[in-house]
């Protein structure tokens, strides 16, 4: 079977320098990517002030906003909290959620960052996949430590035998974390495997950077994107990364 993928940093629902609330046409551009599972970070959670500033402000958290009748599953990992809200990372699944936990994976007192981890049952006959939403800090150590407690927590909680996918944002510009991970989790980078290397994700406007991933383990890569479609500076300061990946059938 086959099944896609996508991962996006909404920036909490505003354009490129925080300059319009753009969370409407966000949801109208991630529903036409139509991502079988779709990872998302920067989500708001709950903002008081911007509610009571836009008028047309979402009613809910923006991952249920998002998800609307397109994706019936929603994992939310809440991992910064302020007086007016809190956001975090979320999954949002057509097929069902069968277990999820956001683990702690802050570095600073003053960087609050999560690893939310999903189990999604890909339907009969096929083996549980292992979603893991990251978003990692801005200083290279921090982010050293991050990717130890990730490569930790895949060792423990993830058999070798069943399929997963790590997708999220990076910060990890001089790719020493994309090293590790390759070299201790036994995992390909879609973009690398497909292209030859990451994709430049950041920033949107004209991307130089790569800094969001998607990599996959016990799983074939049909074919990877870059949604740089999304209208530069009006959305996101990050570009869409998307993928199709076949279930790799385990012979008797």
């Amino acid at each position: 079977m086959k099944f896609s993928v996508a991962t996006y940093n909404i920036h909490k629902g505003f354009s490129h320098l925080t300059r319009r609330m753009v969370i409407h046409e966000l949801k109208e551009k991630l529903h036409g990517l139509s991502a079988d599972v779709l990872f998302l970070q920067e989500v708001l959670g709950m903002h008081q002030r911007h509610a009571g500033r836009y008028h047309d402000w979402p009613g809910k958290p923006q991952h249920e906003f998002i998800a609307d009748t397109m994706w019936h599953e929603v994992a939310y990992g809440r991992n910064a909290v302020y007086r007016n809200g809190h956001h975090g990372n979320a999954v949002l699944s057509r097929y069902p959620i069968v277990a999820q936990e956001n683990a702690d994976i802050s570095a600073h007192a003053f960087e609050s960052r999560g690893l939310l981890h999903c189990q999604v049952n890909l339907g009969k006959g096929a083996p549980i996949l292992h979603c893991l939403n990251v978003h990692l800090g801005l200083f290279e150590r921090g982010r050293q430590w991050q990717i130890r407690a990730l490569v930790d927590r895949i060792n423990e909680t993830v058999p070798h035998d069943e399929p997963m996918i790590i997708a999220g944002d990076f910060n990890d510009w001089r790719r020493k974390g994309d090293r590790t991970l390759q070299e201790e989790l036994d995992v390909v980078e879609v973009f690398e495997a497909v292209k030859g290397r990451p994709a430049r994700t950041f920033p949107s406007v004209m991307p130089v950077f790569r800094l969001d991933r998607i990599y996959a383990r016990g799983l074939a890569v049909v074919d990877a994107r870059v949604h740089y479609a999304f209208p530069s500076g009006r959305m996101s300061d990050h570009a869409a990364l998307a993928a199709t990946f076949e279930v790799v059938q385990k012979r008797p």
